[in-house]
C-alpha cells in the first residue's frame, strides 16, 4: 500500500519552504543575498518563524527521500533507480540552469547589485555568473542526486544486513541516533554556500533509508508521538529564545547542540504525528502532491522578483509586499509548472519529466 503520509509530509513541507522564503527574503537578521528588512519595526518578531522551521524542514525532506528511495528500490533495479534519479534530479539542476533557471540567477545577482553594475566584469562572465547563481533552491536536488548515487554503492556493500537490523530499532535507539546526527552536522559543511551540509544531510538520508523505512519503526514513533512532540516543542522554544536575532543558517548556530537536537526530534515527531493522523489521500492532497516538485523548483523566482522590482523600489508598503510575495510564490510556481510541464522536450530539461515513447503501429 502507498504510504500517503509521506506524500503529505512532502507537499506540506514544500508549502512551509515557500512561507519560509517569503519571511527570509525580508529578514532583519542580517542574512545576505536577499532584499533585507523593509518594515520600520525595531524588532521583526515574526522572523521567529525562520528559527522555528529552519532546523528541521530540510532534514525532514532528506529523510523522506531516503524512505522513498528504499520503497522504489524494493521494486526496481539499480539501473532503473540511477536512470530515474538522473532524469528527475540531475537534468533539471544542470541542463535546467541553461534552459530556464538563469532567470532566477539574474534576479539573485541583481539583488546583490555589485556584479551587474561592475564595468570591469566582462559580459560573458556576468552571463556565466547568472547561470551559476540560478541553482538557488536546486541545491537540494544536487545533493539528493549525489546521495542517491552513493546509496547504490552502499546497497552493494550492505546487502540488506544493516537494513534488516535497523527494523528492530525501538525508542531508545531512535533517541541515541540523535548523537551521530549531531556528529554528522559537524563535518563536510561547505564554507560561504552553507546550505551544502554533506555530512548532516547524507546521514539523515541514510537514516530514512535504513531506519524510518520500516513500518515497525514508524509504529514506535506513532505510539510515542505525544512525548516526541513535547520534547521538540521544549527544544524549539529553547532554540528560538537562545538564538533569535543571530544568523541561524551558518556557523556556529547551525552546528549547535540545540539546533541539531531540536531539528532531529522535530522530524521524529512529525513522522509519528503524520503517520498517525494524516495517512490518507483525497482530491486536494493528490493535487498538492502532484505539483509539489514544481512548487519547489519555481516558487523562489516569484518571491525574489517581487523583492527586486517592487520592494526595492518602495512601490508598495511592507504588508502589501509580503502578501504579493506570497501570492507570487504560489501562483507563479503553479503557473510555470502548468505551462512548462506541457512542453515536450523543454519539460525534460527543466522539470526532469521523462518523455513517453509512443507506440508506432506498422
Amino acid at each position: 500500500m502507498r504510504k500517503y503520509y509521506l506524500d503529505n509530509i512532502r507537499w506540506i513541507t514544500v508549502v512551509i519552504v515557500v512561507l519560509y522564503h517569503v519571511i527570509y527574503m525580508y529578514n532583519a537578521e542580517g542574512i545576505p543575498g536577499v532584499c533585507g528588512k523593509i518594515t520600520d519595526l525595531e524588532v521583526q518578531y515574526f522572523d521567529v518563524f525562520q528559527y522555528i522551521v529552519y532546523p528541521w524542514f530540510m532534514m525532514l525532506l532528506f529523510m523522506v527521500s531516503g524512505i522513498s528511495s528504499r520503497l522504489y528500490l524494493d521494486n526496481h533495479s539499480h539501473r532503473e533507480f540511477i536512470s530515474s534519479r538522473t532524469t528527475k534530479l540531475l537534468v533539471p539542476s544542470t541542463i535546467g540552469l541553461v534552459a530556464f533557471q538563469f532567470l532566477q540567477g539574474y534576479v539573485n545577482v541583481a539583488l546583490g547589485d555589485a556584479v551587474l553594475k561592475d564595468p570591469g566584469i566582462p559580459l560573458i562572465a556576468k552571463v556565466l555568473i547568472c547561470i551559476a547563481s540560478g541553482s538557488g533552491v536546486l541545491w537540494y536536488i544536487h545533493l539528493l542526486w549525489l546521495f542517491s548515487m552513493l546509496l547504490v554503492l552502499v546497497r552493494r556493500i550492505d546487502k540488506d544486513r544493516l537494513w534488516n537490523a535497523c527494523g528492530k530499532a525501538g525508542l531508545p535507539v531512535l533517541v541515541v541516533l540523535g548523537i551521530p546526527t549531531y556528529g554528522a552536522a559537524q563535518i563536510l559543511n561547505t564554507p560561504i554556500i552553507c546550505v551544502y551540509r554533506f555530512g548532516l544531510y547524507f546521514f539523515v538520508f541514510l537514516l530514512g533509508y535504513f531506519v524510518l523505512s520500516h513500518d515497525e519503526v514508524i509504529e514506535v514513533l506513532k505510539r510515542w508521538f505525544p512525548m516526541l512532540a513535547a520534547t521538540s516543542g521544549v527544544l524549539g522554544t529553547a532554540f528560538c529564545a537562545r538564538y533569535f536575532g543571530e544568523v541561524y543558517a551558518d556557523n556556529p548556530v547551525y552546528r549547535s547542540v540545540l539546533f541539531v537536537t531540536y531539528g532531529y526530534f522535530a522530524c521524529l515527531a512529525i513522522f509519528g504525528g503524520m503517520a498517525k493522523y494524516c495517512d490518507f489521500s483525497n482530491r486536494f492532497t493528490r493535487w498538492m502532491s502532484k505539483r509539489s516538485f514544481g512548487l519547489y523548483v519555481f516558487h523562489y523566482l516569484g518571491i525574489s522578483s517581487v523583492a527586486l522590482f517592487v520592494a526595492r523600489r518602495g512601490i508598495l508598503p511592507a504588508p502589501a509586499v509580503y502578501l504579493l510575495s506570497l501570492i507570487a510564490g504560489f501562483a507563479g510556481a503553479y503557473l510555470l509548472n502548468g505551462i512548462i510541464s506541457r512542453i515536450p522536450g523543454y519539460r525534460w530539461a527543466v522539470l526532469g519529466i521523462k518523455e513517453e515513447k509512443k507506440n508506432v503501429q506498422g
